[in-house]
């Protein structure tokens, strides 16, 4: 994995030694109508980034990447992942501190990702995974050319009713090209 540049700063590649400041970013509680609960503790937080180090689940079958979202004031807004299977497909996530919503960060951060799973990767195919009533996050798929995923990603990937599967079968060109 390798930083990202971007207008608005750089997706750094987490480290454990990113605990301290995503832990404030991740304590925000507008994050968590639509997330699972916030970390328990800086601690909890860098020895979980300290697995996710490992950049691959422990049978070796995926690819775990992971960057934090830094701004070029030095702060940190939130962070993407992605999921790489051996099939081609990766599984993305993003959360942002809710201060930067609204600002295109975000679409930016995520559109980067995507462009670097495609070209150092071998991407082929997209999926998100969202709660049905995260409207703002709905928004910015679309935006980002997700649809709503067929029936056979919807089976592999919905955990729960009140989830969504969104997909991207294709690359965008610009993407390919930043």
């Amino acid at each position: 994995m390798r930083s990202i540049q971007l207008e608005i700063g750089a997706l750094e590649p987490l480290t454990s030694e990113h605990a301290d400041e995503m832990f404030h970013v991740l304590s925000d509680p507008a994050i968590y109508p639509f997330e699972n609960k916030p970390p328990e503790s800086p601690e909890w937080l860098r020895t979980r980034y300290a697995f996710l180090e490992q950049r691959c689940s422990p049978e070796g079958g995926e690819k775990w990447l992971n960057w934090v979202i830094r701004l070029k004031n030095g702060g940190l807004a939130g962070f993407t992942q992605a999921t790489v299977y051996a099939d081609g497909t990766a599984q993305i996530a993003y959360v942002l501190h809710s201060r930067h919503w609204g600002k295109g960060i975000a679409r930016r951060a995520v559109q980067a990702m995507i462009g670097e799973l495609a070209r150092e990767f071998g991407v082929r195919r997209l999926v998100a995974v969202l709660k049905a009533a995260n409207e703002r996050s709905l928004r910015l798929l679309e935006r980002l050319d997700f649809r709503e995923a067929d029936t056979a990603m919807d089976k592999r990937f919905r955990d729960t009713p009140d989830e969504r599967v969104m997909q991207r079968q294709a690359m965008l060109q610009r993407e390919n090209e930043e």
